[in-house]
């Protein structure tokens, strides 16, 4: 171990970070491809840490109640529909439902389960309405699929609300 941390540092003196190997699509295993299908068009793209923490996902996976993978997988076909700008709102906005005390969390996630109650022409007159504040609408005006979540670190469960709902 120290021999291959050696020969890393001797090979490379100018860099003082090691990075991680970071798998190409073409390097998953066939369980990993298939499991993480709705991310292929922009696995390549990924950095090394988000890669590794959607391999532990995949590793995880098999060991889920089928239940649990439909929604992971419903979340992983939503999360790869969103532009970059949409996963950083929806990481941020992940950030911040695990700061709130317990009791906010709950009301979040009855909010959220709310939302997922109203039909869809109600869902989209509410996406097409400026968010407080902003001037700007939820969705541009188009309807976009609700954000959901980065996977969490290996060895954490998978949060249950995919999105804060709408303001």
């Amino acid at each position: 171990m120290l021999l291959a941390a050696g020969l890393l540092a001797v090979a490379a003196p100018g860099h003082a970070q090691i990075t991680l190997k970071s798998p190409s699509w073409a390097e998953l295993s066939a369980q990993e491809k298939q499991i993480l299908a709705p991310l292929a068009p922009e696995w390549d793209k990924l950095d090394a840490t988000r890669k590794s923490k959607w391999r532990g996902l995949a590793q995880r996976y098999p060991t889920m109640q089928p239940d649990e993978q439909a929604r992971v997988q419903q979340q992983m076909h939503s999360w790869a529909a969103l532009t970059p700008e949409q996963r950083q709102v929806a990481r941020e906005q992940y950030k911040s439902i695990k700061k709130l005390p317990p009791e906010k969390k709950a009301e979040v996630k009855e909010k959220w389960q709310e939302y997922q109650n109203l039909p869809p022409e109600r869902k989209q007159e509410l996406a097409a309405k400026p968010v407080p504040g902003t001037g700007a609408r939820a969705t541009g005006g188009a309807r976009q699929p609700a954000p959901a979540m980065s996977p969490p670190p290996p060895g954490q469960p998978a949060p249950t609300p995919a999105s804060v709902p709408p303001k």
